[in-house]
């Protein structure tokens, strides 16, 4: 079981500033990091529906990588 570390808002927040400090447009940015439009437009809108992979594509953009991250199970550290 994984647990879910991340916001989507952080995310979008992060993708924005990140972008906005390079000053990029949406388009440059999508066409810099190999996605559609759609894509960057989703993660700055904070829409769940996206691919680790679209998304990990965008954030390699600035040195980052989301991934799982495993749930700490408290019975078995007692």
């Amino acid at each position: 079981m994984y647990a879910n570390t991340y916001n989507m808002s952080e995310l979008s927040n992060f993708v924005k500033a990140r972008r906005k400090l390079l000053s990029l447009s949406q388009e440059e940015l999508a066409e810099k990091a190999g996605v559609a439009l759609t894509v960057i437009r989703k993660i700055e809108q904070s829409k769940e529906n996206l691919t680790l992979s679209k998304v990990n594509q965008v954030l390699q953009m600035f040195g980052h990588v989301l991934g799982p991250i495993k749930e700490k199970d408290e019975t078995r550290n007692s």
